[in-house]
């Protein structure tokens, strides 16, 4: 599972409460199950108060990456592809 970061805000009010804190995942950054997976732990952690706090952003944690989410690129050897030039005459014309 990848460790992710995430952002809340509380609403406007007399006392404004905005801060980070992690939590892992396995599902991709940006999906609506990440975001579940964050709406989750933060209310775990923090209770009934956070219950109308708005989660504002969710970013991957760097340095955390798992060994097999490493590839290794490939190199393409095959010969480029022959691309056909146009006729730069103009129909009709003589």
């Amino acid at each position: 599972m990848k460790t992710y970061k995430a952002h809340y805000v509380s609403p406007h009010g007399a006392n404004p409460v905005n801060g980070t804190f992690e939590f892992e995942s396995e599902h991709n950054a940006g999906s609506k199950k990440n975001a579940t997976d964050a709406r989750i732990k933060m209310l775990e952690e923090f209770g009934n108060e956070a219950l109308s706090w708005v989660i504002d952003s969710i970013e991957l944690v760097s340095g955390t990456e798992e060994a097999s989410d490493y590839f290794q690129p490939q190199l393409d050897f095959r010969e480029p592809k022959k691309v056909r030039k146009r006729r730069t005459f103009e129909r009709g014309r003589v």
